[in-house]
């Protein structure tokens, strides 16, 4: 619930702290952060140490000046581990606005963002990430994320793991909401003088959702609680995972911690869903894109048993039950949902759909294929072919929780052992901004665990550099994915109109974020992955210096066409040619 105070009261507040606010006395701790804005409304957050009125000033102007101010905005701190939120409403779309929240002993933090276009063409960039944790902080992965100059980030998930010790809270698995709250508070402390997230929050609007870690590793809040020996305890053990208290208090805590409005589910005659939280965000950055953020954790069945990736008797009964038909992964109402503003983008003539969703929706294998979308084929079919037959153009999935970035076309069967039907839809999965190891020397140790590389295999992957390590984990992945009828990683050749630019269409050796740019006047995509040689906390703890001096490099970069390819022309003519490169210049 956003706390709020009026805006009489706010204002008067903010006259008595004038003098202590221009004085900058000692910043908060956790900076500020905006989110779920919309054209004409947004979500301002930060946290205070002190009880008492934290005040919020909106203005178009960076230095606050008087006549700039559109807004002020209030709320009270009755405990200083729960961050405040107010709603800043009543503004223009398309426009860039400052922000300052300003508490009751005058500490202050400041921030800006930009509303969503409500129309046209101007182009749009933006990052994604996911899967940070907290002993590995101050993520040096992101420091560049600031001056990039986006207009929104998203978090896709793993934004703590409280299953994790880490300094914060030192056991095993966080389960008060106090203990919730300590490990969000420490992704945006500063330690060891940097705090990466602090900046990126507060350059830019911020969408967020949640995976698995938020609570604990692969929980399913549609399984009962009695079936999960963790959530023994925290409810009746015929209730859902999302009735827990553990669930609760996990997800208490990240909507606390993140700038968003605490919605629910209602009206959906599911019970599986209504009065439960409801994560789900869709909106429209002009006629340049739909972005889409989806929760694939609340709502999803039981797993399948994991296949055996060396038995193909094994790997043949996998898929087939993988198309058990009613298993769901997002639950009926999220996936129509889902659906629908899919549909009305394409009818309304947005050029991309991005989809972003925790866990990746490509093939890549039966390993671990029980908590992707591939362990629950029958639903990805669903929507997949939905897509394709309604003649739904330029949709990008976007996921996190694999550790590294693999991208490849989406195509989907109607029934094991059925041919693979092409869409025009693909993937890229991104991050992890922080988790050791990352994607490529995991996979390398499974396949040694399960027989799938010699030791002197293994030894020659150990012995390349990283580039090399790249294309070694994606020949192995290929292995695994074409006698499935998979096709192989990376686009080329899948019929969607991309060019490699740099690197490879697998990046799986670094911590790092991906960006998105849209083109005002093309429309074309350019998709560009950084990152930085990962690190273990050992290494971090010893020095420092050396990790937190880790800048991020282009480690991947690839451009993608619109289909159609607008005429530029048609498009917008001379006038609207001239209004769309300086819209893109003072956006650059």
């Amino acid at each position: 619930m956003i706390k709020m105070i009026s805006r009489p009261f706010a204002a008067a507040v903010l006259l008595a702290a004038a003098g202590t606010a221009a004085a900058g006395i000692e910043t908060l701790p956790n900076g500020v952060a905006s989110g779920d804005t919309t054209t004409s409304s947004t979500v301002l957050w930060t946290r205070s140490t002190q009880t008492g009125a934290v005040t919020f000033e909106v203005a178009t102007t960076p230095d606050f000046a008087a006549g700039s101010i559109v807004g002020a905005y209030g709320a009270l701190v009755t405990d200083p581990t729960e961050p405040v939120r107010v709603a800043a409403t009543g503004l223009s779309g398309g426009t860039r606005y400052f922000y300052r929240a300003t508490d009751s002993a005058g500490s202050v933090a400041a921030g800006q963002f930009r509303t969503a276009a409500a129309g046209g063409r101007n182009g749009l960039r933006f990052g994604v990430s996911g899967d940070w944790r907290g002993e590995l902080a101050p993520f040096p992965a992101v420091r560049n994320v600031a001056d990039r100059n986006l207009e929104l980030w998203i978090s896709l998930g793993d934004t703590i793991y409280a299953d994790y010790p880490s300094p914060a809270v030192p056991a095993a698995q966080a389960t008060t909401l106090g203990e919730f709250r300590a490990k969000h508070n420490e992704i945006y402390s500063t330690r060891y003088g940097l705090n990466t997230f602090r900046s990126l929050r507060a350059s830019m609007s911020v969408l967020a959702t949640i995976d698995d870690h938020e609570v604990t590793n692969d929980f399913i809040g549609g399984a009962t609680i009695g079936s999960d020996p963790r959530f023994t305890g925290t409810g009746a053990p015929t209730d859902l995972v999302n009735t827990s208290t553990l669930y609760r208090n996990g997800i208490h805590a990240f909507q606390e911690y993140h700038p968003t409005q605490q919605r629910v589910w209602s009206g959906t005659g599911d019970s599986r869903f209504d009065g439960r939280p409801d994560l789900y965000r869709n909106q429209s950055y002009g006629s340049d894109a739909q972005v889409s953020v989806l929760d694939a954790r609340s709502f999803r069945d039981p797993g399948l048993p994991a296949a055996n990736p060396v038995d193909p008797a094994s790997i043949g009964a996998y898929i087939a039950a993988s198309f058990t038909p009613g298993r769901t992964l997002l639950g009926t109402p999220q996936l129509n949902r889902l659906k629908n503003d899919l549909l009305t983008a394409q009818q309304n003539g947005t050029t991309w759909k991005f989809v972003n969703i925790n866990e990746p929706i490509q093939n890549l294998g039966v390993l671990g294929a029980s908590d992707r979308f591939e362990g629950y084929a029958a639903e990805r079919t669903e929507l997949l072919s939905f897509i394709r037959n309604n003649n739904i153009d330029n949709v990008v999935f976007i996921s996190a929780d694999i550790h590294g970035t693999l991208v490849n076309n989406l195509t989907y069967q109607t029934g094991p052992g059925q041919p693979q039907i092409p869409t025009n839809a693909w993937e890229i999965t991104t991050g992890s901004v922080a988790f050791d190891a990352p994607f490529g020397p995991t996979v390398a140790g499974l396949a040694s665990q399960f027989g799938l590389l010699t030791p002197a295999q293994t030894a020659f992957y150990n012995s390349l550099p990283r580039q090399g390590k790249d294309g070694f984990i994606e020949n192995l992945l290929n292995a695994q994915l074409v006698p499935l009828g998979y096709d192989p990683i990376g686009l080329q050749g899948s019929g969607i109109p991309a060019t490699l630019v740099s690197g490879s269409y697998a990046s799986t050796h670094t911590f790092g974020w991906t960006e998105f740019n849209i083109d005002a006047i093309t429309q074309e995509l350019l998709v560009t992955t950084w990152g930085i040689d990962p690190y273990t906390q050992a290494q971090l703890n010893a020095n420092p210096a050396l990790i937190t001096s880790l800048t991020p490099e282009i480690v991947s970069q690839f451009r993608v066409s619109a289909v159609p390819t607008p005429a530029t022309g048609a498009l917008l003519g001379l006038a609207g040619l001239l209004v769309a490169r300086r819209r893109r210049r003072a956006h650059a």
